[in-house]
């Protein structure tokens, strides 16, 4: 975080400097004649609009998402590209129709020339001297090697070999770990077996798993990811692995040996943070907004069937903890009493003639935003489940504990894609789309979802 927040004091003082040489070479050094003189004073509004737009503007291309030991080359190419775009914003804003080639076009370019050297002059020492820092072993994060072979030495020795790669090797994990309890390669033991993981990453810190066995072990590469899936912990795994996992990963080199991670966590703080924003400003506003709609349904499901207007049940959210979600009821009260918790099907009979009507036009879930209020839900994530079926799907599908690393939605990236669940097959399909939001997640994935949903309520596509 401090290497972020410094990368960010940095690119503030290249920018700012940036355009006060451009200032200076286009009204200063007598190249240009001007009709105007123009004092420093005077454009110091320009120089702090264009700040805040060229800081936006990086956050927006992920400028301040590092992995341990950024490359100077690719952040570099980050810039490149982040300020390309945005001069070229500049250029159409400024574009004169009757002098395309102005000398405001010059000094366009001068200013975007500047403005990529300093930039990248800040953050290619910041890079290097993080990168001596970790040469030293300052800053390093803790890793432990899951797997006792040739293929888990060859990544210890590469890590031992550079470590600018910013990795100090805990230990390692043996899947047969009683016979293999207290062996040493260079050094470093074996230091516990698969069951014994989550504590091991509580008790050493650990940042990042690198799982180093064979491809024959599926099944055990799906065991680690399902025992560290609510952990805050990195996980990688050799590419011919990855035919067993789906969605997105991001690939890493180590020197030349490519490793991919899995769930990379994309989102930014910063994005959290808005995030959570628009939760409270569109929850806020929606509940304002569907009152009336809500007290013209809720007397409706009165006259339509006996109980009450509100449904509440407990569902499982973010890393397991359970909460009570509020919807607008839409079946017959007590609908699973005697068959205990069910899908719904197609043509449901326990669902009231009102409450197909609402599952249409997805009005039942309004009242859901007063948990998004409360902080158990986010107005996009994965559809919250309850506990029964989490152990079930967990014990049945590989992977579908990881939909827990994430705050449970009002809507989701399955909930535009695929009709409500109706079977088991319904419930892998959807996983599929989770792990996708879960991997790219992003404000504009969720833009993205929520116009979606918008345009599913107005057409009543629902299921």
């Amino acid at each position: 975080m401090r290497f972020k927040f410094t990368i960010l004091i940095s690119d503030i003082i290249a920018i700012t400097v940036a355009f006060f040489v451009t200032f200076i070479f286009r009204y200063k050094l007598n190249i240009f004649s001007n009709e105007a003189e123009l004092y420093f004073f005077d454009i110091l509004i320009p120089a702090v609009v264009l700040l805040l737009f060229w800081i936006i503007l990086f956050f927006y291309y992920g400028l301040y998402q590092f992995p341990v030991a950024p490359s100077r080359t690719d952040e570099n190419l980050k810039v490149l590209k982040a300020t390309f775009y945005g001069v070229i914003i500049l250029f159409i804003i400024t574009f004169n129709l009757y002098k395309p080639l102005s000398i405001t076009r010059i000094t366009l370019l001068f200013y975007w020339l500047a403005l990529m050297f300093f930039i990248i002059l800040g953050r290619s020492f910041l890079i290097s001297f993080r990168r001596r820092r970790l040469e030293n072993g300052i800053g390093l994060s803790n890793v432990l090697i899951v797997g006792w072979n040739p293929f888990a030495f060859n990544i210890f020795d590469k890590i031992e070999k550079f470590p600018a790669l910013g990795y100090r090797v805990i230990g390692f994990i043996s899947l047969n770990y009683s016979q293999n309890n207290g062996k040493k390669y260079k050094g470093k033991e074996v230091i516990g077996s698969i069951d014994s993981l989550p504590q091991l990453i509580k008790d050493n810190n650990i940042g990042e798993l690198v799982i180093a066995f064979e491809t024959s072990n599926h099944k055990r590469l799906l065991d680690v990811i399902d025992r560290v899936g609510n952990m805050d912990v990195g996980l990688k795994i050799i590419p011919d692995m990855y035919d067993i996992i789906s969605g997105q990963a991001r690939t890493n080199q180590i020197y030349g040996f490519p490793l991919i991670d899995i769930f990379p966590r994309l989102m930014p703080n910063w994005e959290k943070v808005i995030k959570r924003f628009i939760d409270i400003f569109m929850s806020v506003f929606a509940l304002i907004f569907f009152l009336p709609f809500l007290l013209f349904f809720g007397l409706l499901i009165k006259i339509d069937s006996v109980g009450p207007i509100f449904y509440h049940q407990k569902r499982v959210g973010k890393n397991g903890k359970e909460f009570k979600i509020f919807k607008l009821r839409t079946m017959v009260v007590d609908a699973e009493k005697k068959s205990g918790p069910v899908w719904s099907q197609k043509d449901d009979p326990r669902i009231t003639r009102i409450g197909r009507i609402l599952r249409r036009i997805r009005l039942d879930e309004i009242p859901q935003f007063i948990n998004v209020l409360e902080g158990h839900m986010s107005i996009v994530g994965p559809r919250p489940e309850r506990p029964n079926f989490v152990d079930e799907f967990s014990k049945k599908i590989p992977l579908y504990k990881h939909r827990l690393k994430m705050k449970p939605g009002i809507t989701g990236w399955a909930q535009i894609k695929h009709k409500y669940d109706e079977s088991l097959d319904d419930v892998k399909e959807k996983l599929q789309y989770d792990l996708y939001y879960l991997e790219n997640m992003s404000l504009r994935l969720d833009f993205k979802i929520i116009l979606n949903t918008i345009s599913i309520v107005f057409s009543a596509k629902g299921q």
